[in-house]
């Protein structure tokens, strides 16, 4: 690449402790204080069985994660997971899932972190509907403006929020571990009457809920310093980092509640947080809430754009996207595109349901790109591989095979999911019609017209 090509590009700023964040800070959102609830009753109310599913989920994400480092390192370019399906599936594939990604999954996770900080939020400060609505919209352009001014200013911003996300989840779990005295037993069994591979599968499903977001930094691995060396030791750091964090997190709820309290409740981590502190700690979950719910947003909304413009530099997208603002080397179109789509979905009540039912069809596209590790090694066995994950070919077989376990146990918990299907399957035809039109209306040359704004 020209040196006239760098300057208008991405710019390669963010090094390895922006990479950590972006794994963790996503990953480490309002999930943390609620989902325990879901894995205790979904194990049948066995905390031995509830631990050792977090365990297990944190293992199987870092197993994907680690698929995934193969790919990023020796195709260090923006999309992350659309890159790679596409090189090993064809294109139809990757567009399918980069408009499922823009239409639904990501705008969606988005707008639903901004609503969901205002409605925490609204516990500190009463606040209407309507408020709620206009200050998820407000967080979404303000931080859109900070992650347009540059990929390190919205880098720094993660980092900041990584740090101070940490501080009032770290207090609840040293102090929930010293000072809780509750004894719940710690067998590991399921509740009587449950089937202990359907039990096993589905609170692995409540937690693997927790886990997502550890792909977001490989869709930014073009604007890494050295990808090479700090892509796998990034979701190292990060994904082993959250599992230990949400492990010990658990323990301490369990140390101070009783199981049955811990499941009556949509909120143990402030109920935990009360019991040790009293009203002060429910004050303390709540800013901590806050602070980790922002932290999701801001990595989402720094990384997301980088898919839809990769598209674009493909051609495979509207070509609007692919434009880079040459001050801040930032994809500045598809930053404000995204803000624009996800302020407005901020708008349907519902949109949550929408985000429920591309769960499916998102952990079918992690399958899929787990699995690209083996294709692409066969496909394009000449590519230099700077990293190779453990244990090839045994580990990606065994995460696919998770995977299809997961999306079976989805399924049965929630038929509705299936309708998660109709979006990838409806982006097959759409880029038929898409590459038709292009053929007919050639778009103009990425880096003539495309590449500046």
């Amino acid at each position: 690449m020209s040196e006239k090509e760098q300057q208008q590009g991405l710019r390669k700023e963010l090094g390895l402790f922006h990479s950590v964040s972006i794994v963790g800070g996503i990953m480490i959102g309002s999930g943390i204080f609620y989902v325990s609830t879901y894995v205790l009753e979904r194990s049948g109310l066995s905390a031995g069985f509830a631990i050792l599913a977090w365990v297990i989920a944190g293992l199987m994400s870092l197993m994907a994660a680690l698929c995934y480092a193969e790919l990023g390192t020796s195709m260090p370019q923006a999309g992350g997971t659309y890159n790679y399906i596409s090189k090993a599936y064809g294109p139809g594939i990757g567009f399918s899932m980069g408009i499922t990604d823009f239409f639904i999954s990501q705008s969606g996770s988005i707008s639903a972190l901004a609503v969901g900080f205002t409605t925490y939020f609204s516990l500190l400060v009463p606040l209407t509907e309507w408020q709620i609505k206009g200050m998820a919209i407000a967080i979404i352009v303000v931080l859109s403006l900070v992650n347009m001014m540059g990929v390190k200013k919205g880098g720094n911003l993660q980092s900041i929020f990584m740090i101070a996300k940490l501080v009032p989840i770290g207090i609840i779990i040293v102090c929930g571990l010293v000072m809780g005295k509750m004894n719940n037993p710690m067998d590991i069994v399921p509740g009587e009457g449950m089937n202990p591979l359907s039990a096993f599968a589905l609170a692995i499903v409540a937690a693997l809920w927790a886990f997502d977001g550890w792909s977001s930094v490989y869709i930014v691995s073009e604007e890494l310093k050295n990808p090479k060396r700090d892509l796998p030791r990034a979701v190292i750091i990060g994904v082993l980092g959250v599992t230990i964090v949400y492990v010990l997190f658990n323990l301490a709820l369990l140390k101070v509640l009783p199981i049955d309290e811990i499941v009556a409740t949509e909120a143990p981590g402030s109920m935990a947080a009360q019991a040790i502190f009293g009203k002060p700690g429910a004050v303390l979950v709540t800013v901590g809430a806050l602070i980790a719910i922002f932290g999701s947003c801001n990595g989402c909304i720094l990384a997301y754009p980088r898919e839809y413009y990769a598209m674009a530099r493909d051609k495979r997208w509207l070509p609007v996207f692919g434009k880079i603002n040459k001050k801040s080397g930032t994809p500045i179109n598809s930053q404000i595109i995204t803000m624009i789509y996800a302020s407005i979905i901020c708008f349907f009540a519902d949109f949550q349901s929408l985000i429920d039912i591309a769960v499916l069809a998102t952990w079918i596209y992690y399958s899929m790109g787990v699995a690209s590790c083996i294709v692409l090694r066969r496909k394009y066995p000449e590519i230099e591989r700077p990293y190779k994950v453990w244990g090839y070919p045994v580990l990606p077989i065994i995460v696919v095979i998770f995977g299809i376990i997961m999306l079976v146990a989805n399924f049965v918990t929630d038929p509705s999911t299936v309708l998660g299907l109709l979006i990838p399957i409806s982006g097959i035809p759409a880029y038929f019609i898409f590459n038709a039109y292009y053929k007919k209306h050639p778009f103009p040359d990425f880096d003539d017209d495309v590449k500046e704004a």
